[in-house]
């Protein structure tokens, strides 16, 4: 998932870890509850992981780059399990984590194909009832300029709850901003009660 020069720069400018900080995360989670165990997909050079740290108890890094995932290691020292590996193919037990959390990255996911494969193991991975969340970018010229020569594969939030229930996810939510950005939220439905239960219940 190749990224040019100028959006390397960017992504690791200090200018952007502020943004995240003061504005994107907040923004992207607000009223959203990850757990005490989260997961974040493709945390490139950290600015969103640096964030999640002060609002969870565990949190688990997967990157699929090798270099970026031992420099977010090295930075973080300990204070986040940084895995590196396959967000489509993660090695993760069923059920590992009470959150998920994609943060700008599914944009640079090759395909549809992988970014579904994405949001199945995404499920698989939580607990019934944990979220998935996120936010990703809408086009824009700038948005395009920063993305010459880099993989880019937007995501539209139109078709995206559509593709959520299809994984699986119950309860899909996505907004659009004016700020050229949509976030999204959806939940692991919990398994259904035995019927004898039910009877008891009714």
């Amino acid at each position: 998932m190749p990224m040019n020069r100028v959006h390397q720069w960017l992504c690791a400018s200090a200018r952007w870890a502020d943004a995240v900080e003061r504005q994107f995360l907040p923004w992207a989670l607000a009223g959203v509850e990850l757990g005490d165990e989260v997961l974040e997909i493709g945390p490139g050079y950290g600015a969103t992981t640096r964030v999640l740290l002060k609002r969870t108890a565990a949190l688990t890094a997967i990157e699929t780059d090798a270099a970026l995932a031992g420099r977010l290691a090295r930075q973080l020292d300990g204070r986040a399990r940084v895995v590196h590996g396959d967000g489509t193919a993660m090695p993760f037990a069923d059920g590992s984590f009470t959150g998920v959390g994609c943060f700008t990255m599914l944009h640079h996911v090759p395909s549809p194909a992988l970014q579904d494969r994405l949001f199945a193991e995404a499920l698989r991975v939580l607990q019934p009832g944990g979220i998935f969340a996120g936010a990703d970018s809408m086009p824009s010229l700038g948005f395009r300029l920063v993305h010459v020569f880099d993989t880019m594969v937007l995501v539209d939030p139109t078709t995206l709850p559509q593709r959520l229930t299809a994984a699986g996810f119950v309860d899909v939510a996505v907004e659009a901003a004016p700020r050229r950005a949509f976030k999204f939220r959806a939940r692991k439905p919990a398994p259904s009660p035995p019927e004898h239960v039910k009877k008891r219940a009714s």
